[in-house]
C-alpha cells in the first residue's frame, strides 16, 4: 500500500509500505477514507520522537472502511464505516472498560504513528487492534470532515475546556488558535461562558476567532487587556493550546485567583521554566495530558447532530495523500490561510 512515513526529521515521504493484517484475533483491518495531519504530527515531523526508529507510517486521525476483521471481532463487519480515535487501548482492563483508555493496564501503545510499535494511519490501510473497543461505528448525520475532527481534535479541545472548569457566566482566556484552540473557544461558549479572550500571534487566526465572539487578543497585550476587561480578576478559565513553555506562562499569568488551567498543547520536553510561584500564591488549579478522545463522543455526536458545534468549518485544506509531504511542509510553515489539512489516499 502507499503511505506517508517519518524517514528523518522534516522528511515525510510517500512510498510503499507492507499492507496491514490481522496480527491478532481482535484486529480489523480498515480502508482509509480520510486522514487528518495534527499539531501533535509536527514534533515527529521534527524529530521530537519516544523512541528512536524511523520508516514508520505516521498519523493517528482517520475514518475508513473495515475490510478484514478478526476471528474474535463481534461488534464490527465489513463494510462497516468507522471513526479511529487517536487514543488506544487494549479494551479489556478496568481502565479501558470505563472509558479511559490512558490508563490501561496492558503494554499497549497508546496512539498511533508514534514509532513502529503501531504504525500510523496517513495511509491507504491501517491495522487497528482491539478493533471492537478501537473502532467506532460512524454516527447518523456526521459528514466526513465533521467526522475526522472528531477522531482526535474536537474531543482535545473540549477536554481542555471540561478540565479548565467552564462555568456558565465564567471568563475563559484561550492560548493558540490552531484548530483545537478555535474549537476550544467555540466549546467555550457552549459550556456557558459569558466572555472568551482569544490569544494568538498570527492576525488572520484572531480574526476567526472574533467571528465566533470571542475578544481576540496579541501574546503581548493580552494580560493588560484581560485585567482591565475584569476589574483585575483575570480569567476563571484558561485553555493553552500550543506547549511551548512561554505560552504556558502566558496562561499562568492571565489567570485569577482560584482558577483552573488546562494544558492540551503537547509539550515534551524534560525540563522546563514554570510559574510555580504564581500557581501557588493564586491557589490556581493546574490539569494536563492527552485526551481520551472516545470518551468525550457521548457529549460531542450529540452537540454536533443539534448543530451546536462545527468543527468543519476549521477543515481549510483536502490534498490526496501523495501530496502528503508537501502538506507537513505548508503545515509546519504556518501558511497562510490553513488550519487542519486533510489527506485522501
Amino acid at each position: 500500500m502507499k503511505a506517508l512515513q517519518y524517514v528523518a526529521p522534516r522528511d515525510v515521504r510517500y512510498g510503499d509500505m507492507p499492507d496491514p493484517r490481522i496480527e491478532d484475533a481482535r484486529d480489523i483491518v480498515v480502508k482509509i477514507d480520510r486522514c487528518g495531519i495534527c499539531g501533535s504530527d509536527l514534533h515527529i515531523y521534527h524529530g521530537d520522537k519516544l523512541r528512536d526508529d524511523a520508516g514508520f507510517c505516521i498519523g493517528h486521525e482517520a475514518i475508513g472502511e473495515v475490510v478484514e476483521t478478526g476471528r474474535a471481532v463481534t461488534r464490527l463487519k465489513a463494510g462497516d464505516r468507522v471513526l479511529i480515535p487517536a487514543s488506544v487501548g487494549c479494551g479489556a482492563c478496568v481502565h479501558c472498560l470505563a472509558g479511559n483508555v490512558l490508563k490501561c493496564s496492558n503494554d499497549v501503545e497508546y496512539c498511533y504513528g508514534l514509532s513502529s510499535r503501531l504504525q500510523g494511519c496517513q495511509a491507504e490501510g491501517m491495522r487497528v487492534p482491539a478493533g471492537d473497543f478501537n473502532a467506532v461505528p460512524m454516527p447518523e448525520g456526521i459528514t466526513p470532515d465533521q467526522a475526522i475532527m472528531l477522531t482526535d481534535n474536537l474531543p482535545t479541545a473540549w477536554f481542555g475546556c471540561r478540565n479548565a472548569d467552564i462555568a456558565p457566566g465564567g471568563t475563559v482566556a484561550i492560548v493558540g488558535l490552531g484548530s483545537i484552540g478555535l474549537m476550544a473557544v467555540e466549546a467555550a461558549f457552549v459550556l456557558g461562558a459569558a466572555t472568551v479572550f482569544a490569544i494568538d500571534l498570527v492576525a488572520e487566526r484572531r480574526a476567526v476567532a472574533a467571528s465566533l465572539g470571542a475578544i481576540a487578543l496579541g501574546p503581548e497585550d493580552a494580560a493588560d487587556v484581560i485585567r482591565d476587561a475584569t476589574d483585575g480578576r483575570m480569567a476563571d478559565s484558561v485553555v493553552e493550546a500550543v506547549g511551548l513553555e512561554k505560552t504556558i506562562a502566558l496562561a499562568v499569568r492571565l489567570a485569577g485567583k482560584q482558577a483552573s488551567v488546562s494544558i492540551i498543547g503537547v509539550n515534551m520536553n524534560r525540563r522546563m521554566e514554570f510559574p510555580m510561584a504564581r500557581v501557588f500564591v493564586n491557589g490556581l488549579t493546574l490539569r494536563s495530558g492527552m485526551c481520551p478522545v472516545a470518551r468525550q463522543f457521548g457529549e460531542l455526536v450529540p452537540l454536533i447532530q443539534q448543530g451546536r458545534l462545527h468543527p468543519e468549518r476549521f477543515v481549510t485544506d483536502v490534498l490526496p495523500l501523495s501530496q502528503g509531504a508537501q502538506a507537513y511542509a505548508r503545515f509546519d510553515a504556518r501558511e497562510e490561510g490553513t488550519l487542519k489539512m486533510i489527506l485522501v489516499p
